[in-house]
Formats: C-alpha cells, sequence, structure tokens
C-alpha cells in the first residue's frame, strides 16, 4: 500500500506547531522585526490556525533564528588556583552581558503579556513579570558572587 503525504500547505497543524510559531514571533517581537499590534496580530492567527501552512504564512517574512551551537572545547582538567584569578571571579563580561540580554528580552516579553492582559481588562493589574525577573536577576547576581562549581559560604 502506498502512502501519500499531503502538502505541508494542506496538513493539519498540531498545538506543538502553533506553539512553535508563537515562540518565533515573539523572538521576532522582541528583536524589534514586529511592532506590538502585528506580533498580536500574528499571534491571534497562529492561534486560530487549522493548517500548517496558514502557520508558515505567519511567519514567511521573518529569517530563520540562527542555530547557536556552541563551538567544541578541549577537555582538560582545572587547576583550583589557591588565590581567586580575575579569570576565575566570574563569568566572562560577553558571558555575562549575553545572560542580561536574555533576561532584558524576557522582560520585554513579559511585560507586553501585563501590558496587553491589563488593557484587555480594562485596568491595572499587579506587575506580575516582577516575580519571574526578580527570580532570574538573583540567580544572575548569585552567579557573579559565588561563580564556578562551588556552594555560597554557610
Amino acid at each position: 500500500m502506498e502512502v501519500r503525504r499531503l502538502p505541508a500547505h494542506l496538513m493539519r497543524a498540531s498545538d506543538t506547531d502553533r506553539d512553535l510559531t508563537i515562540e518565533r514571533l515573539a523572538v521576532a517581537f522582541t528583536e524589534g522585526r514586529l511592532d506590538h499590534d502585528e506580533y498580536e496580530r500574528r499571534v491571534g492567527e497562529a492561534l486560530n490556525a487549522v493548517l500548517v501552512g496558514e502557520l508558515r504564512s505567519l511567519t514567511a517574512d521573518i529569517p530563520a533564528p540562527a542555530l547557536a551551537v556552541p563551538a567544541p572545547r578541549p577537555h582538560r582538567e582545572r587547576e583550583r588556583p589557591s588565590r581567586p584569578t580575575p579569570a576565575s571571579r566570574g563569568p566572562a563580561r560577553s558571558e555575562w552581558g549575553e545572560e542580561w540580554r536574555w533576561w532584558s528580552g524576557a522582560g520585554v516579553l513579559l511585560t507586553a503579556m501585563w501590558a496587553t492582559a491589563s488593557l484587555v481588562g480594562g485596568e491595572f493589574i499587579p506587575y506580575w513579570p516582577l516575580v519571574p525577573l526578580g527570580i532570574w536577576a538573583a540567580v544572575l547576581l548569585a552567579s557573579a558572587i559565588w561563580p564556578g562549581d562551588t556552594e555560597p559560604p554557610a
């Protein structure tokens, strides 16, 4: 028996397909590729999409995300210095900045969700993004204060 596959534009979309499309739209929004109204419109269309082709048309004008594949590092035993050196005090500046960029992007996205919920509800609701952003910021600061595999002093 021959199995025929439908073309992608005629195939029914799954919940995962919708979720992946919404994630890609969120990234495009945080990168500044979409304004707030366009983002909201496309997310609404993604949630109502029935076919994979409908989802693909929502992201057709957005560049594909670059896959960040870290370069392999040679494995070697690390020596524990007796005194902390500048390199062992915490993450490098570029890594530190990258972590805070991710935090800022999430802050923009969560704030947009909060603002949308407030506008739809007709009144400002408490600023709930403060909780996840605060926890994340605390973890980032703790990793700067207590770097490496050691635990904080008791």
